[in-house]
């Protein structure tokens, strides 16, 4: 063995292989570095998309907020509305139940003018 490895055949294909498994170990060791830098570009790319997410979330988590306060704001106004139109109701109520009970005509079966008044006044 030592005998081929010394003739001009074996020395060349010893230098053959070192030369091989110095091109193997050079692209190893490039493609490593390469797999490296592309594993921090896209951990970069990453990050980036994830505060750019979460930007985008609190955007829209206040956004929705806001339109829930809208929202509640003109549910208040609304209700606000109606309350005050409920409060008027019941004055021009009482204030019919009064002329009703100051009416002469009260206990007659048919309606007067003050009473036909009265009735149009509900519609």
């Amino acid at each position: 063995m030592i005998a081929f490895l010394l003739s001009p055949v074996g020395r060349w294909l010893a230098g053959t292989l070192a030369a091989l498994a110095l091109l193997v170990a050079a692209y190893a060791y490039v493609d490593h570095r390469g797999y490296a830098r592309a594993e921090v570009h896209y951990k970069g790319i990453i990050a980036a998309e994830h505060a750019a997410a979460v930007t985008a979330r609190n955007a829209e988590v206040e956004r929705q907020a806001a339109r829930q306060n809208e929202a509640k704001a003109r549910e208040a106004e609304r209700i606000a509305e109606m309350q005050a139109e409920a409060d008027q109701l019941s004055k021009q109520i009482v204030e019919l139940q009064r002329e009703a009970s100051e009416d002469p005509d009260a206990g007659r079966t048919a309606l007067g003018a003050t009473s036909v008044r009265r009735i149009n006044k509900v519609r």
